[in-house]
């Protein structure tokens, strides 16, 4: 059979415009659905960034105070009266100051050539998604993912394993998570110094941001040596470091300091939550707060974010039923916890899916109401009678009737 030509040129022609056409479509569609994807990668280019600035500030910090040092040294030695010997012997200590500065610096400067061809890495890996490696680039994601939930949830091992397998070591922040890990399992094991040490090193950040992780630690310490019944060494640790706080949060000083009257075996509320193991689960919680501030992470790991995108199109009332389908994954208690924030999806157009073949009712398919009120798909009620001799078994109630007695229902 021949195909007529169009009017203003030949078939032929026609097809290969038609076929350019379609091709045309499905790139730009896919290209649509990249420029949406690399909107949620702000993550993926802050982090390193923040911990490339923050090594500069460190290394500056560094050469500040050992020039200022050695500066001072400089001036001491030109006004006091040294010996020749005694000049030597100190010109000596300030040289070997110097060597020991170059020697920090030099290891600063590979550090952040590291920290900086990570960055590239990333702005290279973001340039290199297109429409043809879309499906990679998006394997290559899902894995970032992963690694990000696992390191958040503190499976370090697996994290690595999966890192090395699939060459993400410039993809993902592992040594970020470290710094992070040390942190979080001294405060796990009730010490508080590595967490003061951090605060240390990011004091003007934390400051600007008008954070109470420092404050809480110092009133945790304070509280462990009320606990030991040290109460002399108590009085004068908070002398030293929580007067300091007291024009800006004199209501929780007041109310720490009643312990050393209340003591840790005290039945009064107030006071008794204060000894109560779980401040300790606190403090670990509001670190890894602060510490994703520090970093702009996001707070919930970026799994849970991309999962509850999807689950916000699919929560209906009905997945909160018993007889939720096992296909629908809001069936499942994990999935149901992540959702429950979500607002239930919008539905403008309800669709009718059979209880028996999980099938769409529609013109084709239409839903058929037993004298019980269910509604199953016309496919499968007409199997069933067919295998059972004209009988029909509700499978929900077992309610048993004649194909006869089914009534069609209308979609409108």
């Amino acid at each position: 059979m021949e195909m007529e030509s169009l009017p203003n040129g030949n078939s032929a022609a026609a097809v290969a415009a038609a076929a350019a056409a379609a091709a045309a479509v499905a790139p730009s569609s896919k290209l649509n659905q990249l420029a949406e994807s690399l909107k949620l990668e702000h993550q993926f280019l802050r982090v390193p960034f923040e911990h490339f600035k923050k090594s500069i500030r460190a290394n500056h910090r560094i050469v500040e105070k050992e020039m200022s040092a050695v500066i001072s040294g400089v001036a001491d030695a030109a006004n006091a009266d040294f010996s020749r010997d005694e000049a030597v012997h100190h010109l000596n200590s300030l040289v070997s100051r110097l060597q020991g500065l170059k020697r920090k610096l030099e290891e600063g400067s590979r550090t952040e050539h590291l920290q900086a061809q990570k960055c590239r890495a990333r702005l290279d890996h973001l340039e290199s998604a297109d429409a043809d490696n879309l499906s990679d680039w998006n394997n290559m994601r899902l894995k970032r993912i992963l690694v990000d939930y696992m390191l958040r949830m503190s499976y370090y091992d697996t994290a690595l394993k999966l890192v090395e397998s699939s060459n993400l070591q410039d993809l993902v922040d592992v040594e970020v998570f470290h710094e992070a890990k040390r942190v979080i399992d001294a405060l796990q094991n009730k010490e508080v110094a590595p967490a003061l040490a951090w605060c240390a090193e990011n004091k003007s950040r934390l400051k600007k941001s008008k954070s109470k992780f420092e404050f809480q630690l110092r009133l945790q310490e304070f509280i462990e040596l009320v606990r030991a019944e040290n109460n002399l060494r108590a009085i004068t640790y908070a002398r030293k470091y929580l007067a300091p706080w007291g024009s800006t949060h004199m209501k929780e000083l007041q109310r720490v300091m009643a312990t050393l009257a209340f003591k840790s075996n005290t039945e009064c509320t107030t006071y008794k939550v204060l000894f109560e193991p779980k401040q300790w689960d606190y403090l670990v919680d509001q670190f890894k707060q602060e510490f994703c501030r520090l970093y702009g992470m996001t707070l919930e790991p970026l799994l849970n974010i991309y999962l509850q995108a999807g689950l916000s199109a699919l929560k209906t009332p009905y997945c909160y039923q018993d007889d939720c389908t096992k296909e629908d994954p809001l069936s499942q208690d994990s999935f149901r916890k992540l959702a429950l924030p979500l607002p239930y999806s919008k539905q403008h157009h309800s669709k009718l899916v059979c209880y028996i073949t999980k099938e769409l009712m529609d013109t084709e398919n239409p839903p058929m109401v037993l004298p019980n009120g269910y509604v199953y798909s016309t496919k499968a009620l007409e199997e069933m009678a067919r295998k059972n001799n004209g009988q029909i078994t509700c499978p929900r109630t077992g309610f048993v009737c004649n194909s006869s007695a089914l009534v069609k229902a209308y979609i409108s």
